[in-house]
């Protein structure tokens, strides 16, 4: 085997460059290293694993239809998997490898040991950008630095980008089919079979919100009642789909949905951009890999230790009802709208002012879209700390978000059953109707006052 293409968070035959190429160049052989200890040392989400796995083992029998054989590695961390996967290319005699680049820091330290030991053994090693439209540092300021503040970054990557028409590459031809048989590394006691992980079914789900969703995604998105977001987050973190892939599927139907930023068609490219944004930063500015905080003015905020409080929080028993649903989602689903992410996080760090980090944290150990860059920034945003972040002023109401974006309580109620006959003006805040009926015991009380929790906000923040 002279060529070989190495699995990571890339697990598609679509839309991926660095596999064609090596199917190019005769590739017969791909990897994949498991590496439990590493998924642990991350926090990575077992629902999110589980989803991994599947895939890695739906992709084998799908590889093997083209002649191309899925080895599976077992490995326990980074470390293991380069002196592992140096055994195995030694024994195999391969001379060189294709892969997709990870920008998180300890993959590329794991990378550079790799590419070390592969110098050292006359090994060519061809990687590609295959996450990113944009590949890091090629959306600058006229100086050349990473931008700081999001609006200007994404009107340089319109400017770069919005005379580009994406397509797709056809697999390239490749070679008689061979047989595979599923590797036991990849059995899992996780809980994600209702994400499905074939390309049938994810094609289907993907027309079905560009066709029929995306239209009105600017006026559905922040319902958590309504089906209005698309759902792919989980496998574009895992890199099932690519945002290359979204976005030209999207041109397909809109043309020009990258000439104008404003337009509402634009919006839900928008989220992809963001995405993109992050990425550059945790590659400009490594120590958001470590959980610094990017704004470093705020790292005199006093976080409060209170783990009674963090506790109610993750449990969704702070007594505010959005949050709590919300809580309620992450913790039986594994997955929460993207509007109440910023609820719970701006309640954390301001209502309750806990350090972000333990909810980022949090956040990655129950996700199954958990993803380092997107994750960091998002809480660094509702926590004020972070680059281009919502200002320390600005304090979510988790009663008024709940009035305009759950305003019959249809959310609530669902993972909230015991609200379920709370008349729908005070579902969102019910303590007073419950004690006038003499329910209180039905649903916890709040475990701190809105308007004081912001002030003790402000003053923490203003020091």
């Amino acid at each position: 085997m002279d060529t070989i293409f190495w699995f990571r968070r890339d697990l598609r035959l679509f839309n991926n460059f660095a596999l064609y190429d090596a199917i190019e160049s005769g590739c017969h052989d791909a990897v994949f290293c498991v590496t439990p200890e590493q998924w642990v040392q991350h926090g990575v989400a077992p629902i999110q694993v589980d989803l991994l796995k599947r895939r890695v083992a739906y992709l084998g029998p799908l590889l093997s239809e083209h002649g191309i054989k899925l080895h599976v590695l077992n490995c326990k961390d980074y470390t293991s998997s380069v002196s592992v996967l140096c055994d195995f290319i030694s024994e195999q005699g391969v001379k060189s490898i294709y892969a997709n680049k990870e920008y998180e820091i300890n993959e590329q330290l794991r990378d550079s040991q790799f590419v070390s030991w592969a110098n050292q053994s006359d090994i060519n090693i061809h990687y590609y950008d295959g996450d990113l439209i944009a590949p890091p540092g090629t959306v600058t300021t006229k100086n050349g630095d990473m931008y700081k503040v999001f609006t200007p970054f994404k009107n340089a990557w319109l400017k770069q980008y919005q005379d580009t028409h994406f397509h797709f590459n056809a697999l390239p031809d490749t070679f008689p089919a061979i047989s595979w048989n599923c590797c036991d590394l990849l059995q899992s006691d996780g809980c994600s079979s209702k994400w499905p992980v074939d390309d049938e079914t994810l094609s289907k789900v993907i027309h079905r919100f560009i066709d029929e969703k995306l239209t009105d995604y600017k006026e559905s998105r922040d319902f958590p009642a309504v089906k209005g977001t698309s759902g792919l987050s989980p496998y574009i973190a895992l890199g099932i789909v690519s945002t290359h892939q979204l976005v030209a599927l999207v041109q397909q139907r809109h043309v020009d949905v990258l000439k104008s930023a404003k337009s509402n068609l634009f919006t839900w490219v928008n989220e992809l951009v963001w995405r993109e944004f992050y990425r550059h930063l945790l590659v400009a500015f490594p120590s958001l890999n470590k959980y610094k905080n990017f704004n470093e003015k705020y790292d005199a905020v006093k976080w409060r230790q209170d783990d009674a409080d963090f506790k109610s929080w993750c449990e969704g028993k702070t007594g505010y009802p959005l949050v709590d649903a919300a809580m309620r989602q992450l913790n039986e689903t594994g997955w929460m709208h993207n509007r109440l992410r910023m609820v719970v996080a701006s309640f954390l760090t301001k209502h309750l002012l806990i350090d972000w980090r333990k909810g980022e944290r949090y956040f990655m150990q129950h996700l199954i879209d958990g993803d380092l860059a997107s994750n960091n920034g998002g809480w660094q945003w509702a926590a004020s700390t972070g680059c281009d972040a919502q200002p320390y002023f600005r304090i979510f109401n988790p009663i008024t978000q709940s009035e305009r974006f759950d305003p019959k309580g249809d959310f609530i109620r669902k993972f909230i059953p015991e609200l379920k006959n709370v008349p729908d003006k005070q579902v969102h805040f019910p303590h007073k109707y419950l004690a006038s009926i003499g329910r209180s015991d039905d649903y916890w009380p709040a475990i701190v006052d809105h308007k004081a929790a912001r002030e003790r906000a402000l003053a923490a923040f203003k020091v």
